[in-house]
């Protein structure tokens, strides 16, 4: 039986295309705390999950990134506090499965450098 090497995901790459724009939108907007930063790169600490914001080293890495869901406690408050900090989002908070007396609801945004998150929350029914 074979087994996987893998144990967790230690970082997260976010390409973009200003390095500072970029870090004022994950600091002050989405309130993430800032580990360090060079000219290039900024790290994040998000509750174990380092997100790595990055110039890309070369074209073929200069595309959006995959979507990250943040996960939250309270979506439309968090909602409302990030659509008062000019956060642009795709949609609104809304139903995407229920589960028994669980609900998950989800809600799309858009970083500074056109790259789609999220924000998901399990809400019980």
């Amino acid at each position: 039986m074979e087994t996987t090497m893998i144990k967790n995901v230690g970082q997260i790459g976010v390409p973009v295309t200003d390095i500072n724009r970029a870090l004022n939108f994950y600091k002050e907007k989405l309130g993430l705390s800032l580990l360090f930063n060079t000219d290039r790169m900024a790290f994040f600490e998000c509750d174990g999950l380092r997100l790595m914001l990055t110039l890309p080293e070369k074209e073929d890495f200069a595309h959006s990134s995959s979507v990250i869901y943040f996960q939250v406690n309270n979506i439309k408050d968090t909602y409302k506090h990030l659509v008062e900090k000019e956060v642009m989002f795709i949609d609104e908070p809304h139903v995407v499965a229920k589960m028994g007396q669980s609900e998950t609801w989800m809600v799309f945004f858009k970083d500074t450098e056109d790259n789609t998150h999220a924000l998901m929350s399990e809400v019980q029914v």
